[in-house]
């Protein structure tokens, strides 16, 4: 639901309706490569954080799944490209696509979609999608970005996702940094009403994944980014408009 949520009061929404390090936005990454830049995501802020980059155009997203915090952007996007008079890029696995067309049945009109179930390249990237678990609301898709060239670098986005048996897991070995979402610190609702990590258990899975580097994503107000967790200085929160260089 973003921080602050509008009916919460609690220090966390507070916080971040005056100094305002709370504030979040529903979950994304822009990814700028050799080849021109790939949203993951496209939420229902897409136009705040399009004005708070200075960004005027947009061509190609990637998508998860197909859940309001992870698609609510593209009519707003479609309409943007409507009157730019320009096409859209949509990029996901066949039963996303399939949910899209459901859900927003005119979108076609100004994106086109490709399924990219089996892999799909991005310049110098080869991104592949893989299914995991994502508790009560089914399941998520998660991408691994693979670079192999004189300096190879290999990263993950996970955002919704929890229980990962031994199958889901094994993209996330052998990786530079993985971002992961954890909703809360520890989460105390009973785990067959949960769909993502809370970061106790994020934890557990890095001392055996063993990525380099993660950042923790998808943070409700049930994580405030001014505590410090006792985190490994490995791993970090996100902060809305954070900039990373992959290499």
């Amino acid at each position: 639901m973003g921080v602050p949520r509008v009916y919460c009061s609690c220090g966390v929404c507070t916080e971040a309706r005056t100094s305002g390090a709370n504030r979040r936005f529903r979950s994304s990454a822009l990814l700028h490569t050799s080849v021109g830049t790939l949203l993951i995501d496209c939420g229902p802020e897409w136009r705040t954080q399009m004005e708070h980059y200075g960004l005027r155009s947009l061509e190609h997203v990637l998508i998860t799944h197909a859940h309001f915090d992870h698609i609510a952007g593209l009519p707003e996007w479609a309409d943007a490209c409507r009157y730019s008079h320009m096409k859209g890029h949509v990029y996901a696995p066949a039963d996303v696509l399939t949910q899209l067309r459901t859900m927003f049945p005119w979108l076609e009109n100004q994106l086109d979609y490709h399924d990219c179930s089996g892999s799909m390249v991005w310049g110098e990237w080869v991104v592949r999608p893989w299914k995991v678990c994502h508790g009560k609301n089914g399941f998520s898709y998660a991408y691994r970005f693979d670079k192999h060239t004189d300096q190879p670098y290999h990263f993950a986005y996970c955002s919704d996702a929890i229980n990962l048996n031994e199958e889901e897991k094994a993209p996330l070995f052998g990786l530079q940094l993985l971002i992961i979402g954890t909703n809360f610190y520890k989460e105390e609702s009973a785990i067959e009403t949960r769909s993502v990590y809370d970061m106790t258990e994020a934890l557990e899975l890095l001392q055996e994944t063993k990525p380099e580097h993660t950042i923790f994503t998808h943070m409700s107000h049930g994580v405030d980014v001014l505590e410090q967790y006792g985190l490994p200085v490995s791993v970090v929160m996100a902060r809305t408009g954070m900039i990373l260089e992959l290499e």
